[in-house]
């Protein structure tokens, strides 16, 4: 006949077990490695996060940049144990380096976090009059846009402009001649999202090309600027991914499904974000306009990988013949 212990037996063990995960919970630091813009919602997800049971005890370690230079820097050894970017492109760096598994896109959502789209920020009162693409190739119309050699936020902003061009019928070799067009009206290619922003900010420029999530922000903080989202623009995917080699994997899974949940879906959506979640997107659907939005793997692009030979490789892609014709960089 099996004995039951006294349950004064049973409490102490039981307590002693709670208190030694809650002592590892505690020593948990996760190293998170994002691009340039999204700190302010991180910091709000990862105060959220610590109130969840996974959460409790556990810090974070932050490092925000360029996109590129991001999952470069990871690639070449920069610990991190999980990885927030701007590109599918870049988390394909990260696992040509073996750190992340190839098929991250299996994860829910795709492995996507949030959303966002390329948008117009423009002076008060958008005293240039800036309302569609055609309007950034006027004589005499100053744009700020990142290098897309560094920035992911640079690269959704070229495929926009070229994905306009050809919503709008022209050929592949007028949609090109259209993005050459449009950046010589650039005044400023800075390495990241966000200092593109602060260019904008500091008074040059009349339309800055950014994240309508940077735009929100800029907004949020007190800036005084408008923004637009044209009629036609592309969907940003910003992927979340763990890295295989940390040695707080299961905490890291935990926290990327938390970034997954209606509370943190809700704190993208109050930041400017568009959640992948579909019942708080219903929820926010009024803040997002509602535009004719191309995707990485429409025709014309093929993904990331396709993109990234033809668009931006430093020695023949499309962008380096582009910024050469415009003196801008090519790395």
């Amino acid at each position: 006949m099996r004995r039951l212990l006294p349950i004064a037996l049973i409490l102490p063990v039981l307590f002693a077990c709670a208190s030694a995960a809650q002592a590892r919970q505690t020593g948990t630091n996760l190293s998170l490695v994002a691009y340039s813009t999204p700190k302010p919602v991180m910091q709000k997800l990862i105060s959220r996060f610590g109130h969840t049971s996974a959460g409790q005890g556990v810090t974070f370690s932050q490092s925000y940049g360029p996109s590129g230079s991001q999952a470069r820097a990871i690639a070449a050894g920069l610990p991190a144990d999980v990885a927030f970017l701007s590109t599918g492109l870049d988390i394909d760096t990260i696992v040509d380096a073996g750190l992340v598994g190839k098929n991250w896109t299996n994860a829910p959502y795709g492995g996507i976090a949030a959303d966002s789209v390329v948008s117009f920020v423009v002076r008060p009162g958008n005293p240039k009059h800036i309302h569609t693409w055609n309007d950034l190739l006027k004589k005499g119309i100053q744009i700020v846009t990142p290098n897309p050699f560094s920035s992911g936020s640079a690269k959704w902003n070229v495929l926009a402009a070229y994905a306009a061009a050809r919503a709008e019928g022209k050929s592949d070799k007028q949609a090109q001649a259209f993005v050459l067009k449009l950046f010589r009206n650039v005044v400023s290619q800075d390495s990241s999202g966000r200092n593109a922003t602060n260019t904008f900010l500091s008074g040059k420029g009349d339309v800055l090309l950014t994240y309508e999530s940077e735009a929100v922000a800029a907004q949020q903080a007190g800036q005084n600027i408008g923004y637009l989202v044209p009629a036609k623009t592309m969907l940003i995917e910003l992927p979340i991914v763990p890295i295989k080699s940390s040695s707080n994997l299961p905490v890291v899974n935990q926290f990327i499904s938390f970034a997954k949940t209606a509370p943190a879906q809700t704190i993208f959506a109050q930041n400017g974000y568009r959640p992948v979640l579909k019942s708080v997107a219903k929820q926010y659907r009024g803040s997002f306009p509602t535009r004719s939005l191309t995707t990485i793997d429409n025709k014309w692009f093929g993904g990331w990988r396709k993109v990234d030979k033809r668009w931006f490789d430093p020695h023949s892609g499309l962008m380096v013949t582009i910024e050469k014709a415009v003196g801008g960089p090519t790395g």
